[in-house]
């Protein structure tokens, strides 16, 4: 069932009424982030009733030891499990010796969330009263900044409404957390020591296992009506946590004031020995500014980041709530600045899939922030991967591969394969296409001719060895074939030939050999010093064009489509449209045996690949594909609408195209699969912007220039985004029929239009035709 109680409006999430069934969902859809840190939107006072509390930062691990029933050579040893970081936002407070809870409240009102996506503000109100009959009125503002990524201010406001009432009031920093998620409910925190320096606290805590150091901070300050007071503070210590107590009265009219600024600082960017020296200092470099100038602060930051990644739609504020709440959240979770990090599926706002990297980074993170950032942001994602070779190939070598053949792993934190079920871990090994198909998209995009000889080759070569090794010559098909695997659908496990593996497989070692003759032919002496390291040999390039040449490829001649897997004809073809409504999603209601026998698709599997090679099949195959495939898709996959949007519209399904942006934009928003509760969909967000880019605009590369296709959703009045292509903003406008675009270069462009090639400077303007 599809949740609409958030508000639409084009530029925040909007929550009126107070209902304890939504607190957990709301947790999630009001998250902030900075890139480095981010939390959910929990209370920064005490609640007793059901929620999700999570803090995460970035790159700060656990390795949580696997736990599975029946264990199988190969399995790895940990879960990488991104941690539940010591809290730093939390306030105990009791009112006339009652403690302030909204769960024990007899009475609610005028209960408001707001997450302004414009400023990066997220805010929470409400009148609450207690159950002496005392009523108060709360007003709470947070951001984690932008400006200083290791910091978040907090403004609490608090006002009795009907008497007087005595306030006692003890903002915390506490390290005594653990994950939700733990495998052995294990403590994966180990509090080292604190300080105090007047209103100023630290502690230090260390990760049990990775030994990552990290100091929480806070510092307070109270203010009546803006005016700034002292307060006497009594400090209360345990073995985990500082409070710093104090007391006061609440009159009415007389709103009283906390100013709690906090955060982190780590080993990954300090050493350890400057940790509280770095937090006091972050402290005091923004001492005596107020609140509202933070916020401000803030809000040029995000403006930044809105001026080359906004997406303006006319006509449809629910379509344009959804796409900037997409961005909002890609750009709260992955600033590029550091190549150390990744985009979790969960990004800062769950624990779910360990918040981790998985090949959703290449398949769908990769061309938003190719085009809406920097080129060196996108670079990062994939210097990412080159870094880790060494333990792709580890991982590889574990499941008896040699010769350097590497095997990026589908759940990593530091390029170990740390996913802990088997169909996945040996068998989804697609996610390797993915790796080299990001150096291809990249190389494509922004014309870098660096990156492969740099570090692409040898990525490259790695994942070439991996197909080639994996592959085995089939006497009866006379063919090579592939066994044993999972494809992007999940819903089939154990396949044998899923047309995508074998089909990118063939890409990959084709692209690898491709490559490396370039390198040979442009750079000579680095192809030279390069064949002496990984000693690749003519011979080795000849056996991947001889499994090139060979590949099976199961097909069905009558219908006119590539097969999934082999025999996926032969089960019950019945369609999606056939289910009970109350049996969706199937994953929570079918058992895993039923699913497995089912036909039914959990995400783009035969589409991915006519999504990610398209160049390679005609439209009229794509029809045939799209047509057969979709009938049978559940899309319970975050991953799956998106694909399904840019294909419907690339073959001018113009409805299906708007119903799948939909869905993939708004499918935390809606809920549309019952599980926002656990964190949002991130990395499928960016398939919310492919959504659009690259479907309703027909966005590509072609002929190292841009040309697009572009079509409206029959309700939209205008579209208009921006594009970062090789180093030159596109700015661009669709409306009623007319087509603009303008840049920022004196240079004369060239972008094709439906099919036809434009010649300009500065900007053009074409009438496009039906």
């Amino acid at each position: 069932m599809i949740k609409t109680h958030y508000k639409h409006h084009p530029w925040k999430i909007i929550e009126e009424g107070w209902n304890p069934d939504n607190v957990e969902a709301s947790e999630s859809l009001f998250s902030i982030g900075n890139g480095n840190m981010g939390q959910r939107a929990n209370f920064e006072e005490d609640y007793s009733g059901k929620s999700f509390q999570g803090s995460y930062l970035g790159g700060v691990y656990y390795p949580d030891k696997t736990r599975v029933g029946w264990w199988k050579n190969g399995y790895p040893e940990y879960f990488a499990k991104v941690l539940n970081a010591p809290n730093w936002i939390g306030v105990h407070i009791s009112l006339d010796g009652e403690p302030l809870d909204l769960n024990t409240c007899t009475n609610i009102e005028e209960y408001t969330r707001v997450l302004d996506m414009e400023k990066g503000l997220y805010s929470r109100s409400c009148i609450a009263t207690l159950p002496s009959g005392l009523k108060v009125a709360l007003h709470s503002q947070r951001i984690l900044c932008l400006f200083q990524a290791e910091m978040g201010v907090i403004r609490y406001e608090i006002e009795a409404l009907n008497r007087e009432a005595k306030i006692e009031i003890s903002p915390y920093i506490d390290s005594g957390i653990k994950n939700q998620d733990s495998n052995w409910d294990d403590q994966f925190w180990e509090t080292k020591n604190k300080k105090i320096e007047d209103n100023k606290a630290y502690i230090e805590a260390h990760t049990l296992k990775t030994g990552f150091e990290v100091g929480t901070f806070m510092q307070v300050d109270y203010y009546e009506n803006d005016t700034p007071f002292s307060l006497p503070l009594a400090i209360e210590k345990t073995a985990t946590k500082i409070a710093f107590k104090t007391q006061h009265t609440l009159s009415p009219k007389k709103k009283f004031v906390l100013h709690k600024r906090g955060g982190y600082v780590s080993s990954r960017t300090h050493t350890d020995e400057s940790l509280s020296t770095t937090a006091f200092s972050v402290l005091e470099n923004y001492k005596g500014e107020a609140f509202e100038l933070l916020v401000k602060k803030q809000a040029d930051a995000w403006k930044e980041i809105w001026n080359r990644a906004d997406i303006q739609i006319e006509g449809d504020i629910k379509a344009q709530q959804a796409i900037r709440f997409n961005i909002f959240q890609l750009n709260q979770t992955y600033t590029g600045e550091d190549a150390g990090l990744n985009i979790g599926p969960k990004g800062f706002t769950g624990e779910k899939y360990g918040g981790s990297t998985y090949w959703d980074t290449e398949a769908y993170c990769i061309p938003f922030y190719m085009a809406t950032k920097k080129q060196e942001v996108a670079r990062n994602l994939l210097t990412y991967r080159y870094l880790q070779l060494d333990k792709a190939i580890e991982n590889a070598a574990k499941l008896g591969f040699t010769n350097g053949a590497a095997l990026y792993p589908m759940v990593t934190m530091n390029g170990e394969e740390c996913h802990n079920e088997w169909e996945i871990t040996f068998e989804e090994i697609h996610r390797n296409s993915a790796i080299a198909f990001a150096i291809f998209n990249y190389t494509r995009y922004t014309g870098d001719t660096t990156y492969i000889p740099e570090m692409g080759m040898e990525v490259l070569v790695g994942i070439a060895r991996f197909w080639a090794q994996r592959v085995n010559y089939s006497e009866r098909k006379k063919a090579y074939v592939m066994l044993g695997v999972t494809g992007p659908n999940e819903y089939e496990n154990n396949v044998n030939n899923n047309w995508y593996t074998n089909y990118s497989a063939q890409w990959c070692m084709r692209y690898a050999a491709e490559q490396w003759e370039k390198l040979e032919k442009d750079a000579s002496d680095r192809a030279a010093s390069l064949r002496k390291k990984i000693n690749l040999s003519p011979s080795e390039l000849n056996q991947w064009k001889e499994i090139c040449a060979n590949m099976y490829f199961p097909k069905d001649e009558t219908l006119g489509i590539y097969l999934q897997q082999d025999g996926f004809l032969d089960k019950e073809m019945t369609r999606v449209e056939a289910l009970d409504p109350a049996e969706r999603p199937i994953n929570q209601h079918w058992s895993w045996d039923k699913i497995l026998r089912s036909p039914y698709i959990k995400q783009a599997d035969v589409l991915q690949g006519f999504y990610f090679f398209e160049d390679h099949f005609d439209l009229e195959s794509l029809r045939k594909n799209y047509d057969f495939y979709e009938p049978f898709t559940v899309h319970e996959s975050s991953l799956s609408p998106c694909i399904h949007a840019i294909l419907a519209a690339k073959l001018g399904k113009e409805e299906q195209a708007y119903t799948f942006y939909l869905r993939t934009a708004r499918l935390d928003l809606d809920d549309y699969n019952a599980e926002v509760h656990e964190g949002l969909h991130i990395t499928s967000m960016a398939g919310t912007w492919m959504s659009i880019v690259e479907g309703f605009a027909g966005m590509r590369v072609k002929e190292d220039r841009l040309s697009f296709q572009p079509f409206l959703p029959k309700d939209w009045k205008g579209l208009q985004f921006r594009i970062n292509f090789r180093g030159v903003i596109y700015s661009l406008h669709l409306s009623d029929g007319k087509f603009h675009c303008s840049v920022d270069t004196s240079s004369a462009i060239e972008i094709e239009v439906n099919g036809k090639v434009h010649r300009f400077e500065k900007q053009c303007a074409l009438e496009l035709t039906a």
